[in-house]
């Protein structure tokens, strides 16, 4: 925040303009006003372009605009504003489709108009319910109240950081607009909505370890490369790989309170289909709409490029603003690889050195600040929230080990890595078990046994190792042939194959397979573990290898998709009755 005098000689530069000197595309140089620092704001041209300063040198003062600069000319004004570029967080949010600056879309036209107001705001009126009275000595981050009519999450109003007061003034229980001020906490007034500068973090009271499971509903997930909440996940794939179909499965059914789905430069109809199916899912937490706690910025492809590297903050900055009322929430950015590219091309118009295919030196920095800001928290209040931020990266051609793909897998705990052969198989989710991996899952396995599940570590690692066995096995097959080998090795690869098909395959379009709940994705592995164990033990007796790969295991392998998403007791009568027709070979035999 600023002093007193600071604001005031912000309101001096603003009634002295500034000429412009150089335009660019995005990048914006102007004269340089006394008082001008990095970040702040400036109003460019007749129409108000909004931009922010990213440079200052030798009386120059560089500028990242964040519209479309055409109609600029060298000499018009320009005005800096004095404060940083901000997202204005309050009640309006949830259920929200913005743009990059956090500028509301519904209503707005088929165009934004050049110039419009950096960050939303309406004249809408919400009720207030206090929870504290005149006079009441309170602390930094606790509730004073209540706003309703948000949809399944409650909006709590806070005492900012630093009031630790007394409540000098609450406001009843009323509606109230959106920009009235609610309480007074030791002569700091707190409105319903206020402003928070983008790149800054938000302040909690401590950074904890992340030791909860965030379930996601997707099996080949939760049970091999799980995410912890607070922690960050990167999805690298090729085109065609299902990356956005990934990110939405997790944005209906993660078990999070609140979602920001930030659409960074993706395409315009992929962010239509989001928008329309959210708004028609049912939130299987609440019965209610699943939009009503989501929080969508769409930045699509065809907006300003340079508002895609100024959204990925906005989306953080909301999702600690509900993480500070002890919710968790997940920030998925699809894709991290379009922001990346409005640094290339901005730090191409700068004329910086420029690295590695052509980023900027400094992008290793930028991904790691952006990933730094997911964690699980202990709240100025006391309560306990956290931020989990799940990113895709779009590799061109499907190159793993371009700069974007590379710095960001140094810097997220876990990577789950989309496979071209499986997609092409189709085969969803199209997650790679060779080339992805979770650094959580240790802490998380002593989270399930703490849970009443101690062996889901056994299960894990015997899933992983069936299909590391299969994976070896199949250059052989391969050059070979299946019958060269031994029985049981062939068994070894037809357990590979029950388990990719049984367990690990998912269907997104299916009612009963589209979300799996802990106890199915348990009763399958299980099931199809024990089977393949059978077939083992039926070759070990002497049945023919060949004679146990002609069984017919579609009953088994349809179980994902014909019970129910917690259904356990159908899986193991499913189970029940192949472990039968084992037995009939047997005797066969």
């Amino acid at each position: 925040m600023r002093s007193a005098p600071e604001a005031a000689a912000s309101a001096g530069r603003r009634e002295r303009p500034c000429r412009i000197l150089r335009i660019a595309g995005p990048l914006v140089e102007m004269e340089y006003a006394d008082g001008t620092a990095m970040y702040d704001l400036v109003s460019l041209g007749d129409a108000g372009l909004p931009g922010e300063v990213v440079a200052i040198k030798g009386g120059v003062v560089t500028v990242q605009a964040y519209e479309y600069t055409g109609g600029l000319a060298p000499g018009h004004s320009a005005r800096p504003l004095g404060i940083p570029l901000s997202a204005r967080l309050g009640p309006g949010l949830l259920g929200g489709v913005f743009d990059g600056l956090l500028r509301p879309l519904s209503g707005s036209g088929e165009w934004l108009v050049p110039g419009a107001g950096t960050t939303g705001g309406g004249n809408r009126s919400w009720r207030f319910t206090p929870v504290v009275t005149a006079g009441e000595r309170v602390s930094e981050g606790q509730v004073l109240g209540e706003v309703g009519g948000t949809g399944p999450v409650p909006v709590r109003i806070l005492v900012p950081s630093g009031a630790a007061r007394t409540v000098e003034r609450i406001a009843p229980e009323a509606e109230h607009p959106e920009n009235a001020v609610l309480a007074v906490v030791g002569g700091t007034e707190v409105r319903m909505t206020a402003s928070w500068p983008i790149r800054r973090p938000r302040p909690v009271r401590e950074r904890l370890a992340a030791g909860q499971p965030l379930n996601t509903g997707q099996r080949a997930i939760d049970l091999l490369f799980p995410v912890a909440r607070g922690s960050t996940v990167a999805v690298p794939g090729g085109f065609g790989t299902g990356k956005t179909m990934l990110l939405q499965q997790i944005a209906k059914w993660c078990d999070a309170e609140v979602i920001v789905y930030i659409g960074c430069g993706e395409r315009g109809n992929e962010m239509a289909d989001v928008i329309t199916e959210l708004a028609a899912l049912e939130d299987p937490r609440t019965g209610g709409r699943l939009a009503d706690r989501t929080v969508t910025i769409a930045n699509t492809s065809n907006m300003p490029m340079m508002a895609r590297e100024a959204s990925i903050y906005t989306g953080t900055t909301v999702a600690e603003y509900f993480r500070d009322m002890g919710f968790d929430v997940v920030v998925i950015a699809d894709s991290t690889s379009r922001w990346a590219e409005a640094l290339r091309e901005f730090a191409s118009r700068t004329g910086a050195l420029p690295a590695e295919e052509g980023y900027p030196a400094g992008l290793a920095s930028a991904i790691a600040a952006f990933y730094e800001r997911a964690g699980a928290v202990t709240t100025l209040g006391g309560e306990q929230g956290s931020v989990t931020v799940i990113g895709a990266v779009s590799p061109p051609g499907g190159d793993m080990t371009e700069p974007v793909t590379a710095h960001t897998e140094r810097f997220v705990r876990c990577v789950w890595t989309l496979d071209r052969d499986l997609a092409y198989a189709r085969h969803y989710p199209a997650v790679s078990w060779a080339g992805s991996f979770s650094r959580d899952a240790d802490t998380l396995a002593s989270a399930h046994a703490d849970a009443g599940d101690p062996g889901w570590a056994a299960r894990r690692a015997r899933t992983a190792g069936l299909l590391a066995e299969a994976d070896r096995l199949a250059d052989l097959v391969d050059l070979i042939g299946i019958t060269a080998l031994p029985a049981q090795e062939r068994i070894s690869v037809l357990g590979g194959r029950l388990i990719r098909e049984g367990v690990l395959q998912q269907s997104a379009l299916s009612v009963q397979d589209a979300y799996c709940g802990a106890h199915k994705a348990t009763a399958l592995v299980e099931a199809f573990v024990a089977v393949v164990d059978r077939c083992r033990e039926l070759v070990e007796a002497g049945v023919p290898a060949s004679v146990v790969e002609e069984v017919d295991f579609g009953p088994l392998l349809r179980a994902r998709e014909d019970v129910g998403p917690d259904d356990a007791a159908g899986v193991a009568a499913r189970r029940d009755a192949m472990f039968a027709s084992l037995a009939g070979l047997r005797e066969a035999t």
